[in-house]
């Protein structure tokens, strides 16, 4: 709070002794730590009442709003970062049959079905021609 270290605290000490004496310093210690407790006491009902008057005022209703609205997994802006890297590890050059590393179609998609091919017409015979040797 004040930043004192132990050098200045040791310094402090030394001159209560000397102004104080050693008689009435035990007493002056005491009176001193009762006042701190006094001081921390005032603190802390005086934080838990700044505390009451914003939880009244539904000051955490709207922080926790706004909390939930900067959540990205509120948001489902991780489906949309999620969707976003495997497009763009998504490779449309590559057929689905030589795909290596991953998908040759975008994710969510599917190939159309192969349309059903139709059996190769039969030759007809060739007339037979006759020819006069």
């Amino acid at each position: 709070m004040f930043d004192l270290g132990w050098t200045e605290l040791l310094l402090i000490g030394i001159v209560a002794l000397i102004v104080v004496g050693p008689k009435d310093l035990p007493g002056m210690f005491r009176t001193l730590g009762r006042f701190t407790a006094k001081a921390r006491n005032m603190a802390r009902e005086f934080q838990r009442a700044m505390d009451d008057a914003a939880d009244t005022a539904g000051m955490k209703d709207t922080v926790k709003d706004l909390k939930d609205i900067a959540n990205p997994r509120k948001m489902g802006l991780d489906t949309l970062n999620e969707a976003a890297e495997a497009f763009e590890k998504w490779e449309p050059k590559r057929s689905p049959g030589t795909a290596t590393s991953g998908t040759a179609t975008p994710p969510g998609t599917t190939t159309p079905p192969a349309a059903p091919s139709a059996p190769a017409p039969a030759a007809a015979p060739a007339p037979e021609t006759k020819s006069d040797a």
